[in-house]
């Protein structure tokens, strides 16, 4: 574990990607003491931990130690707590390191060791193995995950680390990344204009069949209506008995055959019929 730093930092300390700090002058690679957390320049060894660097922020880890590069006193260098109050912080621009929000100078390599100077000369200048600067490094681990995941320059150790870091396994990363890779989308438009034309014949299908199932219901409703109606109608003509159905042969006897016109014939229940208005002789007038 860090000291200094919770175990969660820890262990995202020892994922990250690891470099050797060599010295454009010199050609050696900066190396951190175990015992007392001098700093030596030796030959470069990318085995050796000690010589590993990476960094976190704006602060430069040593994997071996596990420790920070800081500034002691006016231009002494060490490594040591992270959490430390001593500048452990640092500002890199043109493969220049010098103490972030101080005027201490550059990280040099010089006679004495590794130290604080005003020059900015080629014993100024850090690079890793590959002759890159260490800033380049650090642009590169400041970048958010999804544009380090969109970078063509990202290695596949750093792939991993950083599932590691994210709690996720190597399959879900690759299907991250085939979400956000870019290719063409004409397959997937085409396939969904497919789909909505399809879905469009179909509402137009589902409409035509819901239109002649009212049409056959308002019809077959008007028929049974129709029906009804007619029905109605018979019984109320058979209910109307014609008079001649109610009349014995007696009174169709009995009826005057000297009916002339305008008289008015009443036909009682028991069958008698009679004029209503019989004409009286002229003498009884």
């Amino acid at each position: 574990v860090l000291r200094g730093w919770p175990c969660s930092y820890a262990g995202f300390f020892a994922d990250t990607e690891a470099f050797l700090m060599k010295n454009a002058k010199v050609k050696l690679c900066l190396q951190a003491s175990p015992m007392n957390g001098d700093l030596l320049l030796e030959d470069c060894n990318p085995e050796s931990d000690f010589q590993d660097w990476s960094w976190q922020g704006d602060s430069l880890i040593n994997h071996g130690t596990q420790s920070c590069l800081s500034v002691v006193g006016t231009d002494r260098v060490q490594t040591g707590l992270c959490s430390s109050v001593g500048y452990t912080s640092w500002d890199c621009s043109n493969s220049l390191l010098s103490p972030l929000g101080s005027s201490h100078g550059y990280l040099v390599a010089n006679r004495k060791g590794i130290a604080l100077d005003n020059v900015r000369g080629l014993k100024a200048q850090w690079q890793d193995a590959a002759d890159r600067s260490v800033c380049e490094e650090k642009a590169e681990q400041d970048q958010p995950f999804p544009a380090a995941l969109a970078s063509t320059r990202m290695s596949e150790q750093m792939v991993g680390n950083a599932t590691l870091a994210l709690g996720i396994d190597q399959k879900e990363l690759e299907n991250l990344l085939w979400f956000f890779r870019r290719e063409d989308p004409s397959t997937w438009n085409y396939s969904i204009l497919a789909l909505s034309f399809v879905a469009m014949i179909l509402g137009h299908v589902l409409l035509a069949i819901n239109i002649a199932r009212n049409r056959k219901r308002k019809i077959g409703g008007y028929k049974e209506a129709v029906q009804t109606a007619q029905q109605a109608e018979l019984e109320a003509k058979q209910a109307l008995v014609p008079l001649q159905e109610y009349s014995s042969p007696e009174a169709r006897k009995q009826e005057p055959q000297d009916q002339r016109s305008g008289d008015v014939v009443v036909q009682w229940k028991d069958g008698t019929v009679t004029s209503l208005y019989a004409e009286k002789p002229e003498e009884a007038i």
